[in-house]
Protein backbone atom coordinates (compact mmCIF):
# COMPACT_ATOMS: atom_id res chain seq x y z
CA UNK A 1 0.00 0.00 0.00
CA UNK A 2 2.75 2.21 0.83
CA UNK A 3 4.31 1.90 -2.57
CA UNK A 4 0.73 2.48 -4.14
CA UNK A 5 0.58 5.98 -1.94
CA UNK A 6 3.75 7.16 -3.10
CA UNK A 7 2.94 6.92 -6.85
CA UNK A 8 -0.28 8.59 -6.59
CA UNK A 9 1.61 11.42 -4.46
CA UNK A 10 4.10 11.86 -6.98
CA UNK A 11 1.25 12.19 -10.40
CA UNK A 12 -0.30 14.45 -8.09
CA UNK A 13 2.72 16.47 -7.40
CA UNK A 14 3.87 16.10 -11.18
CA UNK A 15 0.53 17.69 -12.22
CA UNK A 16 0.38 20.44 -9.79
CA UNK A 17 4.02 21.32 -11.34
CA UNK A 18 2.89 21.33 -14.67
CA UNK A 19 -0.22 23.73 -14.17
CA UNK A 20 1.89 25.95 -12.10
CA UNK A 21 3.89 26.21 -15.77
CA UNK A 22 0.47 26.43 -17.77
CA UNK A 23 -0.48 28.98 -15.43
CA UNK A 24 2.85 30.86 -15.51
CA UNK A 25 2.84 30.89 -19.11
CA UNK A 26 -0.53 32.08 -19.81
CA UNK A 27 -0.03 34.89 -17.52
CA UNK A 28 3.12 36.26 -19.39
CA UNK A 29 1.32 35.77 -22.12
CA UNK A 30 -1.12 38.06 -21.50
CA UNK A 31 1.49 40.51 -19.81
CA UNK A 32 2.95 41.05 -23.36
CA UNK A 33 -0.27 41.05 -25.47
CA UNK A 34 -0.85 43.94 -22.82
CA UNK A 35 2.19 45.61 -22.95
CA UNK A 36 2.16 45.59 -27.29
CA UNK A 37 -1.60 46.52 -27.42
CA UNK A 38 -0.67 49.63 -24.95
CA UNK A 39 2.73 50.99 -26.92
CA UNK A 40 -0.02 50.01 -30.08
CA UNK A 41 -2.33 52.54 -29.10
CA UNK A 42 0.18 55.03 -28.09
CA UNK A 43 1.89 55.11 -31.68
CA UNK A 44 5.29 54.62 -29.28
CA UNK A 45 5.91 50.69 -29.86
CA UNK A 46 7.31 50.89 -33.51
CA UNK A 47 9.68 54.18 -32.95
CA UNK A 48 12.48 53.49 -35.38
CA UNK A 49 14.26 56.74 -34.79
CA UNK A 50 15.62 58.64 -31.66
CA UNK A 51 13.73 60.51 -30.25
CA UNK A 52 15.43 63.90 -30.42
CA UNK A 53 18.05 64.68 -33.06
CA UNK A 54 20.78 67.42 -33.81
CA UNK A 55 20.72 69.42 -35.98
CA UNK A 56 23.71 67.63 -37.61
CA UNK A 57 21.51 64.64 -38.13
CA UNK A 58 18.80 66.51 -39.29
CA UNK A 59 20.73 67.91 -42.44
CA UNK A 60 21.65 64.51 -42.79
CA UNK A 61 18.14 62.96 -42.78
CA UNK A 62 16.78 65.94 -45.07
CA UNK A 63 19.68 64.95 -47.52
CA UNK A 64 18.58 61.41 -47.52
CA UNK A 65 15.04 62.75 -47.99
CA UNK A 66 13.34 62.85 -44.70
CA UNK A 67 9.91 65.17 -44.76
CA UNK A 68 10.83 68.43 -42.66
CA UNK A 69 8.36 69.56 -40.85
CA UNK A 70 8.14 73.27 -39.50
CA UNK A 71 5.75 73.66 -36.80
CA UNK A 72 6.56 77.60 -36.29
CA UNK A 73 3.72 80.19 -37.26
CA UNK A 74 4.01 81.71 -40.82
CA UNK A 75 5.66 85.12 -39.23
CA UNK A 76 9.10 83.17 -38.73
CA UNK A 77 8.53 80.71 -41.47
CA UNK A 78 8.92 83.77 -43.53
CA UNK A 79 11.64 85.24 -41.87
CA UNK A 80 13.53 81.96 -42.28
CA UNK A 81 13.03 78.25 -43.05
CA UNK A 82 14.60 75.26 -44.16
CA UNK A 83 14.26 75.15 -47.97
CA UNK A 84 11.96 71.89 -49.08
CA UNK A 85 10.15 71.57 -45.53
CA UNK A 86 6.92 72.18 -45.40
CA UNK A 87 5.22 74.74 -42.46
CA UNK A 88 2.43 73.16 -40.30
CA UNK A 89 2.12 75.69 -37.20
CA UNK A 90 1.73 73.28 -34.17
CA UNK A 91 -1.83 74.91 -33.11
CA UNK A 92 -2.89 73.51 -36.79
CA UNK A 93 -1.20 70.24 -36.71
CA UNK A 94 -3.50 67.65 -34.98
CA UNK A 95 -6.36 68.54 -37.69
CA UNK A 96 -3.96 68.67 -40.46
CA UNK A 97 -2.08 65.25 -40.17
CA UNK A 98 -3.07 63.72 -43.42
CA UNK A 99 -0.44 66.42 -45.14
CA UNK A 100 2.26 63.93 -43.70
CA UNK A 101 3.51 61.21 -44.78
CA UNK A 102 3.66 58.04 -42.91
CA UNK A 103 5.94 55.98 -44.66
CA UNK A 104 9.12 58.22 -44.64
CA UNK A 105 11.15 59.76 -41.84
CA UNK A 106 9.67 63.16 -40.50
CA UNK A 107 12.19 65.61 -38.65
CA UNK A 108 10.17 68.25 -36.76
CA UNK A 109 11.59 71.62 -36.39
CA UNK A 110 10.70 74.79 -34.83
CA UNK A 111 12.88 77.91 -33.46
CA UNK A 112 14.94 76.72 -30.52
CA UNK A 113 13.52 72.89 -30.03
CA UNK A 114 10.24 73.11 -27.43
CA UNK A 115 7.44 73.26 -29.89
CA UNK A 116 9.55 70.55 -32.12
CA UNK A 117 8.95 67.93 -29.27
CA UNK A 118 5.53 68.68 -29.03
CA UNK A 119 4.66 68.41 -32.20
CA UNK A 120 6.63 65.05 -32.52
CA UNK A 121 4.71 63.66 -29.65
CA UNK A 122 1.46 65.18 -31.49
CA UNK A 123 2.58 62.57 -34.39
CA UNK A 124 3.48 59.86 -32.24
CA UNK A 125 0.29 59.91 -30.38
CA UNK A 126 -1.25 59.81 -33.59
CA UNK A 127 0.61 56.28 -34.85
CA UNK A 128 3.67 57.82 -36.72
CA UNK A 129 6.49 55.87 -36.44
CA UNK A 130 9.40 57.54 -37.87
CA UNK A 131 9.44 60.89 -36.12
CA UNK A 132 11.93 63.10 -34.65
CA UNK A 133 12.62 66.71 -32.96
CA UNK A 134 15.67 68.84 -33.87
CA UNK A 135 17.63 69.79 -30.78
CA UNK A 136 18.35 73.52 -30.78
CA UNK A 137 15.62 74.35 -34.13
CA UNK A 138 16.25 76.87 -35.92
CA UNK A 139 18.40 79.11 -34.03
CA UNK A 140 21.46 76.11 -34.11
CA UNK A 141 20.45 75.26 -37.82
CA UNK A 142 21.34 78.80 -38.87
CA UNK A 143 24.25 79.17 -36.65
CA UNK A 144 25.82 76.14 -38.38
CA UNK A 145 25.61 77.55 -41.23
CA UNK A 146 23.27 75.70 -42.86
CA UNK A 147 21.07 75.76 -46.23
CA UNK A 148 17.98 78.40 -45.58
CA UNK A 149 15.14 80.15 -47.42
CA UNK A 150 13.37 83.22 -46.63
CA UNK A 151 9.51 84.42 -47.66
CA UNK A 152 6.32 82.19 -48.94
Amino acid sequence: MAKTGNAVTKKLGNNKRWGLIIALVVLVGIGVFAFNLLNKNTGQGTQTLPTEISVDEALQKREAGAFILDVREQEEWDQVHIPGATLIPLAQLPERLSEVPKDQEVVVVCRSGNRSQAGRDILLDAGFSQVASMNGGMNNWSEKGYPTASGR
